[in-house]
């Protein structure tokens, strides 16, 4: 039975960072990892909190077009990790950066990111996918109420947005069958600050979330399968656009190719009127 309460207090927590001494490079910055109901951290949360402390580390006319991650160890879930951040270069219009975090004395996590000061230029972008409005279809917590567990919970209501899958999600019964693609509107439960950052941020935070699925999919699995073990190894994210995630948005997701226990899939971002925001590139393990 779903319990939980409809906020996006978990995203906010995890992107208040809090600056702290660099042992390393220019400057770090702490934050905590947020609950889960299974062994390890949420990805999500190093790929926002080292966004983040990478935003503070530039000026305030650039912003944040590329982001490439790894992901090396597991992270311990509501503990700190510390983002320390190098200022690799600062031109008249690209600054670079990068970032690694640390948990227990051991770098989990590493980055790195691209910032522009924004130009008037050419406008190219592909056509957002017909599909049928966010309102028709289920909420997370709709399609899991009557089951029992931390897990049906947490998917329903402790994620901080509002997820609701085209053909259909894929947490106990896989719905909607075993093409390639799928589709997620997403919307955060709350209103966020009008904050530029803070909505790529809640992009970076939210894309984990889901962008396996495809790969799941196409092989006939769902979260709940048993001995499923699924893991991200590396992430790539590209902001196109200023979108808000406090209004719907269209997560159109493609599974490319898996191999080797491993998996990649794509996605893209759009806002409600047909704007790409970002596109999601992400390997991961998949063991069944």
């Amino acid at each position: 039975m779903i319990t939980g309460t409809l906020t996006s207090e978990t995203f906010l927590q995890a992107v208040d960072l809090t600056a702290t001494k660099a042992q390393v490079f220019d400057e770090a910055y702490e934050a905590t990892t947020q609950y889960v109901p299974w062994p390890k951290a949420y990805g999500g949360d190093m790929v926002a909190q080292a966004a983040a402390a990478m935003m503070r580390s530039v000026d305030a006319d650039r912003q944040l077009h590329s982001m490439h991650s790894y992901f090396m160890r597991p992270v311990d879930i509501g503990s700190t990790v510390r983002y320390e951040v190098e200022r690799l270069r600062d031109g008249r219009g690209y600054s670079t950066r990068t970032v690694r975090g640390f948990q227990n004395g051991k770098p989990v996590y590493a980055a790195m990111g691209s910032f522009q000061v924004p130009e008037s230029g050419p406008d190219f972008q592909p056509e957002a996918p017909a599909v049928v409005e966010p309102e028709s279809l289920r909420s997370a917590a709709e399609v899991l109420a009557g089951i029992e567990g931390a897990a049906a919970d947490y998917w329903g209501t402790g994620r901080s947005f509002d997820m609701r899958h085209i053909p259909g999600p894929v947490y106990v019964e896989l719905e909607g069958g075993t093409a390639p693609q799928q589709a997620i509107w997403i919307k955060a439960f709350d209103s966020l600050p009008d904050d530029a950052n803070l909505q790529r941020t809640a992009l970076a935070y939210v894309c984990d979330y889901t962008i396996l699925e495809p790969l799941l999919r196409v092989n006939g699995l769902t979260w709940s399968t048993p001995g499923l073990a699924t893991a991200s190894l590396d992430h790539s994210m590209w902001f196109h656009r200023d979108g808000r995630v406090d209004d719907w948005v269209l997560y159109a997701q493609e599974a490319i190719s898996g191999q080797s226990n491993r998996g990649l899939a794509m996605g893209r971002f759009f806002d409600r009127q047909g704007r790409l925001l970002a596109t999601v590139a992400q390997e991961g393990m998949i063991r069944a």
